[in-house]
């Protein structure tokens, strides 16, 4: 977020105050971050917001935002590398509160009970290494789920929380370390009784001369309030201990119910409060393995000071009066590998030393190497329908050799696996498995360099790979993977299902990873947010987005269009509808309505039946790189109800290197991968000609600049094979294309020197 996002955001916060905020972002549905966000903290500094919390074995993030809606991830706070970190389901990193004192950004945090902090000079770091709190004499320890308190006179303290019946409000020197002052609120939750179950996760804020203390009963839900006008661990000071989520008729009908574990309270200049939250998807449990999901809600005070945080809703709520500054909404996102350090969006599982991965070996991939164990960089998986894509390097050698996409649980017990591989007959597969013995192979005819595509709808998951990334083929039959998604016991380990990539036996390349892919069909009735559509249908989502009337709309995040190596351009959408009345028109928005970019309008007509799906094209405008893609409806009456939708792409290079007609050679013609590839400083390049022709094969540079001519003339049919040596350029990314009238191979390499 330095330098030119921050000028962005000064600059989106301009805009917004001259001109109107998008409709899209007056209203919101939660969960605000999908899939798991165990035990939130808030912190307000400035016009910016930072949340963390319980990671467990997946690496800790820090979340920003300044809209409290919209969310990124921008630091690492603490590293995979920590040689305390270890590595086990439920182990890590319990809690995370980052707070800003005395010029500096400060992350405390709790590992196997003892309390830590790391600091930094930005909250995108570098972060220090991990600083142990002493424990003051008298308290058997700080456990964890702790927060910290900054009070009016720049006095801070630690809430600590140790055992049932063990809470503490621990005041902290300026280097981190107590005090020793103590205010003992051990008489919350005495035993044997326990009233309040283990009274964990306390957090505070003060408001209008009110000292408010908030704490949850357990992770299965509950959440107390009590305020006092003296910061003091004296009982007669504190008002009683109430209920602090309003309550509501039929809790079992909400999708996201039983928030609990919620943050400290900010408020904004309007007055309004508000709090994150955790809650587990209910609906039977349908979703239960994505874990606790991140909750906004906002707080409620009556004129005696009394303190009530919204329940969930399955509605569209207002959201806070913030401008959104650009940031998209908080799902996984492509990376094409194409900067120096690892996107923060990705965490290690478990502890993983810094020398068994890079993204600067290899320019524009990633390197991941195994660790004793399987290798992994994962996303949180909170959304129930995306296309993943990725393309590897990987020369398998056994058939303990696994490289590519994998989703798993908390408990890491049960896994779903789409990888490069070799069978027991010494043969290199693509393999597509899930835990209990589902297993399809199909012999992998395309070599090292294999694109992988693994599709979810809901709890089916489809396997496909690829030559060329626009030609797939599936891997055995669509799996069903409810066993990973519905009820896990033991609380699934702490956190929910993770997905990304692994390696396992041997070292794999990585060069890209795509989330949501434009081309593949994106189904509707799952958006990520949405107003005046249909959501909860007998307690679950409904088979499609439903109810739609006139001004309607639905959003669907982190939709890849194009990036690096993955060169599309959309040229229509295809929406499949059905419509027993008049009727109307799908605006197609980008970012936002109104003040994103309308790239498309696609007009759905009466199919004779609410039953009876058409499928309608509209052609769309330009557009590149990854978005989140609105649709607005409108017409009269109940307009259609809409199953899926998908982009028609083509390819392009994005150079003066262009294609022109790919179709006509296919099996005729043939571009061999360069071999070997990275090279240095000599690599060589095959090619097939069907019939004697007039062609040339050429280098060019990213830019779509010449570099060098291989060969152009007369050739009869045949193999041939060209020389390139690279001595004078520096390393990088170039491509190299073969090139006769009306054809055009392109394909690049990479010289590492």
């Amino acid at each position: 977020m330095r330098g030119s996002i921050r000028t962005t955001i000064c600059f989106f916060i301009f805009a917004f105050s001259v001109y109107c905020q998008s409709v899209s972002f007056q209203t919101y549905m939660n969960p605000i971050i999908p899939g798991d966000h165990p035990d939130p903290t808030l912190t307000k500094i400035g016009i910016h917001f930072y949340t963390s919390g319980s990671s467990f074995n997946i690496t800790p993030r820090i979340y920003h935002s300044t809209d409290l809606v919209h969310w990124e991830v921008i630091s690492q706070p603490v590293p995979a590398s920590w040689n305390l970190y270890g590595d086990q389901p439920a182990g890590g990193v319990w809690g995370g509160h980052m707070v800003y004192y005395n010029g500096s950004y400060w992350h405390f945090f709790a590992r196997a009970g003892t309390m830590y902090f790391v600091k930094a000079d930005d909250p995108e770091g570098p972060w220090s290494s991990p600083v142990r709190i002493n424990v003051v004499s008298g308290i058997s320890g700080y456990g964890q789920d702790n927060s910290i308190f900054i009070d009016d006179d720049n006095r801070w303290y630690l809430l600590a929380k140790n055992g049932q019946s063990g809470n503490w409000i621990v005041e902290l020197n300026d280097n981190g370390q107590p005090t020793g002052v103590v205010h003992d609120l051990t008489w919350i939750n005495p035993g044997p009784a326990y009233p309040y179950s283990w009274a964990e996760g306390p957090v505070m804020w003060k408001r209008d001369g009110y000292y408010y203390y908030c704490f949850a009963r357990n992770v299965a839900g509950g959440q107390h309030i009590m305020r006092s006008e003296e910061l003091t661990g004296d009982q007669a000071y504190w008002w009683a201990i109430t209920d602090f989520y309003e309550t509501v008729d039929n809790p079992n009908e909400i999708l996201f119910k039983g928030p609990n574990h919620c943050s400290p309270a900010v408020t904004l200049d309007d007055g309004t409060s508000w709090v994150l939250s955790q809650a587990y998807s209910s609906g039977t449990l349908e979703w239960h393995g994505q874990g606790r999901q991140g909750i906004l809600n906002q707080v409620r005070y009556d004129p005696g000071g009394n303190a009530v945080a919204d329940y969930t809703s399955n509605d569209a709520v207002t959201a806070p009066d913030l401008p959104s500054s650009g940031i998209p909404w908080m799902v996984p996102h492509s990376d094409f590998f194409d900067s120096d350090v690892l996107n923060p969006e990705w965490s290690f599982s478990g502890y993983t030393p810094d020398n068994s991965h890079s993204i600067t070996e290899r320019p524009g991939w990633f390197k991941l190497s195994p660790r004793g164990k399987a290798n992994t960089i994962v996303k949180n998986d909170g959304e129930y329908n995306y296309s993943l894509i990725t393309r590897i390097d990987f020369d398998p050698s056994s058939t303990e050799d696994e490289a590519g996409f994998w989703l798993f649980n908390g408990l890491e017990t049960i896994y779903a696996k789409l990888n490069s591989t070799l069978n027991s007959s010494g043969n290199k597969v693509i393999s597509f498995s899930f835990t209990g013995g589902t297993y399809y192979e199909t012999e992998n005819t395309v070599g090292n360099i294999v694109w992988l595509k693994l599709i979810r709808a809901s709890h089916l998951l489809t396997g496909h790979f690829s030559e060329d990334g626009e030609n797939w083929t599936q891997v055995g039959e669509a799996i069903n993977v409810s066993a990973m998604d519905k009820n896990q016991p033991n609380y699934n380990g702490w956190i929910g299902t993770q997905q990304g990539l692994y390696v396992k036996g041997k070292t794999a390349y990585f060069d890209f990873y795509i989330y949501r892919d434009a081309y593949t069909p994106i189904k509707a009735h799952h958006p990520a947010n949405q107003l005046g559509t249909l959501r909860v249908l007998n307690g679950k989502a409904p088979d499609y987005l439903e109810n739609i009337d006139n001004n309607d709309w639905a959003m669907y995040a982190g939709v890849e269009f194009s990036g690096k190596d993955f060169y599309k351009k959309p040229v229509s959408i295809e929406i499949s509808a059905a419509s027993a009345g008049s009727g109307g028109v799908v605006e197609v928005w980008l970012d936002s309505i109104e003040t994103g970019n309308m790239i498309a309008e696609c007009t759905i007509e009466n199919t004779g039946g609410w039953n009876n799906f058409q499928t309608f094209t509209a052609d769309v405008d330009s557009v590149s790189g990854n978005h989140d893609v609105y649709l607005r409806f409108t017409g009269s009456g109940e307009l259609f109800i809409i199953d899926w939708f998908k982009f028609i792409g083509e390819n392009y290079i994005p150079t003066s290197v262009k294609t022109e007609d790919r179709t006509s050679i296919i099996g005729k013609y043939n571009l061999e991968q360069n071999y070997p590839n990275p090279f240095n400083p000599v690599t060589t390049i095959s090619y097939t000609i069907p019939e004697k022709s007039y062609h040339s094969l050429k280098v060019f540079n990213v830019t779509g600049e010449e570099i060098k001519t291989l060969f152009v003339g007369f050739r009869d049919a045949g193999s041939y094979t060209e020389t390139f040596d690279a001595e004078e350029l520096s390393s990088g990314v170039y491509f190299y294309q073969l090139k006769t009238e009306g054809i055009v191979y392109t394909k690049k390499l990479v010289l590492l020197k």
